[in-house]
């Protein structure tokens, strides 16, 4: 886990997904973050939801971004978030999901629509990182958990 202390008024933790070994995203989404100046709390790759949830009940962060390279993000999404919303402190946390979400690559709109339904505030396909940035930018000082 690697946490990073800036100026800027939003706490964010970044995960990746159980089954994804993946690092260099959640690298680039916390410089991403942390040069729109952000503090990051990175758990890493492979993050067992068990930890997110429990991270996210000690830090109680402003927003929590899920991120996927392996393709399983779908599934994996989907077994977070119900984790997550089953905790009723964790009910108002905002929480985005992001990357490549299925193995054939294709955009899907119906998970998409899944995972909204389930708990997530925001899905990003891959190459969407200028809505992500616009969406970060808007919580600023507002994000409340």
């Amino acid at each position: 886990m690697n946490s990073t202390h800036a100026s800027g008024d939003l706490s964010v933790l970044v995960t990746g997904t159980s089954s994804d070994a993946h690092t260099w995203n959640l690298v680039f989404l916390q410089l991403v973050l942390e040069e729109m100046g952000h503090t990051v709390t990175n758990l890493g790759p492979c993050s067992p939801d068990e930890l997110v949830v429990r991270e996210c009940l000690d830090r109680r962060p402003g927003l929590v971004v899920v991120s996927s390279v392996n393709g399983h993000g779908f599934n994996d999404g989907l077994h977070l978030i119900k984790a997550l919303r089953a905790r009723p402190e964790l009910a108002r946390t905002k929480v985005v999901i992001g990357g490549k979400l299925s193995t054939d690559g294709l955009r899907n709109v119906g998970w998409a629509r899944q995972l909204t339904s389930e708990g997530y505030d925001a899905v990003f396909e891959n190459g969407e990182l200028g809505r992500f940035r616009t969406l970060v930018s808007g919580l600023g000082a507002r994000a409340v958990s």
